[in-house]
């Protein structure tokens, strides 16, 4: 699962490097062990990758405005995190 990879990869580099905070990684990675093996929400998760990637500690977008704040990110996560539900559910 080349995308989740990606999105583990990124997340890490946020932290690491970007100080994302590890609450919210924790729950990325919990998106991406639940999706390990399952070939569902490719297109969620390449979202949630490129905004982890734009991740601004301080939520700031700067001049052109590229810039991607906690609010944004723990948004996407929590809509994936309701759809991950919704999925469990549905499967019973």
């Amino acid at each position: 699962m080349e995308h989740l990879d990606r999105l583990h990869a990124a997340t890490i580099r946020a932290q690491q490097i970007d100080d994302l905070p590890d609450f919210l990684a924790q729950r990325i990675f919990a998106i991406t062990c639940r999706l390990q093996g399952r070939e569902v929400m490719r297109a969620e998760i390449e979202v949630l990758t490129e905004q982890v990637d734009l991740y601004d500690t301080y939520g700031q977008t700067g001049y052109i405005g590229m810039g991607v704040s906690n609010d944004i990110l723990e948004g996407t996560i929590r809509r994936l995190e309701q759809s991950l539900d919704a999925i469990q559910t549905d499967k019973g």
